[in-house]
């Protein structure tokens, strides 16, 4: 897809975003439109790390949810479908973005601009299989066990899909961190060694972050979330510091200097 000139008159950008954002959206409708007729089957699919928590249909042999009205129903089967049209058609979304603001960087800077976005959707993507495979069935054992000697949990259609949707969404986000410290140290925003100072207080922050940022804010799903953020935070300044050895070394040499001259 082309890419815009660095300088447009104002009205120029606004159309170029206008007919980018458009591309996006019809690109999402489609998606939406197939993966609507597939929502039941995704929906079981959404629903397999946590079925041993949910009643079993051996005639039809998926789970049972409740629907309260065929209008929740509804609802669900198109959160399903819009959810699945975003997975699918996210490189597609992160490419417009990407390239409406790439006229903007400097030519040094465009170097970088394949590898995030690549990087980008399998970051996303490995935050989501990662949620999957991992947290789901974790979070909502802790979660149903918390019904014992109250009663037994209601499996509504509308709560589970919800929340497990924003499992995913929020994983997904989370596990861009790394492309943002990456960048943070290759942009000069932060340098590298006061990052790797400040770790405490970094850790802080991102404790605080999966606080915030999971739906159900059990201390399971907090917890494992926390140790992914640290891994690939880990990861992202040692990558850091492959990329930018030389500079990080120049940095260390100034920061001594200026420090004997004090």
């Amino acid at each position: 897809m082309p890419i815009g000139p660095a300088r447009m008159p104002l009205f120029d950008h606004l159309g170029e975003l206008r007919m980018r954002l458009v591309r996006i959206v019809a690109c999402l409708a489609v998606a939406v439109c197939v993966f609507y007729m597939a929502a039941p089957q995704m929906g079981q699919f959404l629903l397999i790390p946590i079925a041993d928590f949910l009643p079993f249909n051996p005639e039809t042999g998926y789970v049972d949810l409740v629907a309260l009205d065929p209008f929740e129903a509804f609802a669900v089967r198109f959160e399903i479908s819009f959810f699945f049209g975003v997975v699918a058609t996210s490189p597609v979304i992160l490419w417009q973005l990407l390239a409406f603001f790439l006229p903007a960087l400097k030519p040094k800077e465009r170097k970088w601009f394949m590898p995030t976005f690549v990087v980008g959707v399998l970051l996303f993507v490995l935050g989501t299989v990662f949620c999957y495979l991992v947290i789901l069935n974790a979070a909502f054992q802790w979660l149903t066990d918390q019904a014992m000697g109250l009663g037994y949990v209601e499996p509504r259609m509308n709560s589970y899909i919800d929340i497990i949707i924003k499992f995913e969404i929020a994983f997904g986000f989370a596990f861009e961190l790394p492309l943002v410290i990456f960048y943070l140290v290759i942009f000069d925003v932060i340098p590298y060694k006061k990052l790797r100072e400040s770790w405490r207080v970094v850790y802080i922050v991102l404790m605080v972050l999966c606080a915030i940022i999971t739906p159900d804010a059990s201390p399971v799903t907090m917890l494992l979330l926390f140790a992914a953020l640290i891994a690939l935070y880990e990861l992202s300044l040692l990558l850091a510091r492959i990329v930018l050895a030389r500079r990080i070394k120049r940095q260390d040499e100034e920061l001594g200097l200026a420090k004997d001259e004090a």
